[in-house]
Parts: C-alpha cells; structure tokens; sequence
C-alpha cells in the first residue's frame, strides 16, 4: 500500500512538472526551460541529503550517471513534444511508451503479482491507452514529428526510470543526486554551445523552477515507491501521470477533455484500486 501510494503521488508530481515545463517551453527555447528545471531539481535533492543519506558507492554512481543521460534525453523531448502540442493527445502517448519498457523489465527480472495485480496491471495499460484516443482540441492532431518526439520522450523517461530503479537499495538519495548532476552538466554544456540559436526569449523562470521541484519530488517518490514494491506496479501507475497534464491543460488552457479520456480516468481508478489489492 505504501509503494502504490508513493506511486500515485510521484504520477501527479510527474503531470504537473510536465504541464509547467511544457508551458515554459512555448516562452522560449525548451533548452533555456531545461537549463532551470534540472538545477532545480538538483538543488532540491542536495537539501534532502542530509535527511534520506546517500552512499555513493561505483555501482550507484555507474546507474545515476546512465539515468542522468537518459533524464536530459527525456527533459528535452518531452518539453519539445509538449511545447507543439496538443498535450491531452501527445502526453499519454509518451505515457504508453514509458509504462510498457519498465514492466516488461519488471517481468523479465521475475516479478509476481496477485489474482487481482494480474486483473488491475492491463486493466491501468488500457487506462493509459484509452486516456490518450482522446483529440481533446476538436480537430487539431499531432503531427507525425510530434508524435516521433513523443515516443522518444516515452523511451527515455521508462530508461530514466529502470536505471534509478537498478541502484542499490541502500544508496540513499545518491542516484537522484548524480542523475541530476549529470543531466544538468550535460544540458548546461549543450546550452553553451548552442546559445546563439536559442533565441532572445526569456524563459519562465517561475514556472520552470517549479517544474523542476515537482520533478525531484517525483523521482524521490518513485525511487521509494519502487524500492519498497514491485516494478512492475510502480511504473504502471507513474506512467498515469497524464491525467494531472489533462486536467491542468483543461483548467489552464481550456483545452477540451475527450469522452474517452473520461472513461481513461475512470479506468485508472478500477486500476489502481485493484493494484491496492496485492
């Protein structure tokens, strides 16, 4: 129960990261929104070091480094994909993608789950699937680059997600620390290098440093949720992170919430609570 509910609360931190970043991106270019959500979140889990510990052993820091590449491929096309919009189609759809790679490591590893684990697990794929038939802004439908963004973007947050999950159990923050530390070196470096391309916009600043809070606290949850439970469960339930996306776009930027992405969220929670049951 515990792990299902640091799950549910990383996948809303997810959502609302991922709604803020993306409205950043549409201000300026998504790499001048990157460069401050990931030293966001770098600041925010140096502070938690003292409190959680961290052990930074070769292993750890092999596992945060790849994570940390991962997290600056992830950061970067998410925000594109997001930025072009729509976000009630092309979120869900990355969604999808990072739930199905980590369950099928989960699997592979040898995870077992209950009558009702077995009945919730494809019940919460559909969830996902059904949340993102929606066309939520009427006739507006991504483009085939957009959708090519969003599955790039969905492939690297589920690697992202089983390299954190792959660090020792008792590293503490550490893999949080050196995936941040990487993808902002790596960022802040590419940022260099194409500053006069960026543009003369300036960024969100607020926003984006909000977004990257809400990320950490979303990778702290999710290493806990899946350090205390299965793989299998956890990613499933962080990758319905599209809802809080949906719901923040509907009230923030009026876009509309299709039929079925209602019955998508109506899914998700038959999923969960079955998921509660193992």
């Amino acid at each position: 129960m515990i792990a299902l509910l640091l799950a549910l609360g990383s996948s809303l931190a997810y959502g609302s990261a991922d709604f803020l970043g993306g409205l950043g991106a549409r201000k300026a270019h998504v790499l001048l929104t990157v460069i401050i959500v990931a030293p966001a979140s770098l600041a925010v889990e140096l502070l938690l070091w003292p409190v959680l510990g961290a052990s930074f052993s070769t292993t750890t820091l092999g596992w945060g480094t790849a994570s940390g590449v991962a997290s600056t491929a992830a950061f970067a096309l998410l925000y594109r994909t997001l930025a072009i919009g729509p976000m009630n189609v092309l979120s869900p759809v990355t969604a999808l993608v990072s739930a199905a790679l980590p369950v099928g490591v989960g699997l592979a590893q040898g995870e077992h789950l209950a009558v009702a684990g077995l009945a919730g697990l494809p019940l919460a794929l559909v969830a996902v699937v059904l949340v993102s038939a929606g066309h939520g802004t009427g006739s507006v439908r991504p483009s085939r680059r957009a959708l090519l963004l969003a599955l790039g973007a969905g492939a690297a947050i589920a690697l992202q997600l089983i390299f954190l999950h792959q660090a020792p159990s008792d590293s503490g923050v550490a893999p949080l620390i050196v995936g941040r530390a990487v993808s902002s070196a790596v960022t802040l470096a590419v940022a260099g290098a194409m500053w006069r391309r960026l543009g003369s916009e300036r960024p969100a600043y607020a926003m984006s440093a909000a977004a990257g809070v809400l990320d950490a606290a979303a990778n702290l949850m999710f290493l806990l949720a899946a350090r205390s439970g299965d793989l299998t469960v956890v990613a499933v339930i962080v990758a319905l992170y599209p809802a809080g996306t949906i719901l923040l776009a509907r009230a923030v930027l009026a876009e509309r919430i299709h039929r079925s992405q209602l019955v998508g969220l109506g899914t998700a929670a038959v999923a969960v609570g079955l998921l509660a049951l193992t």
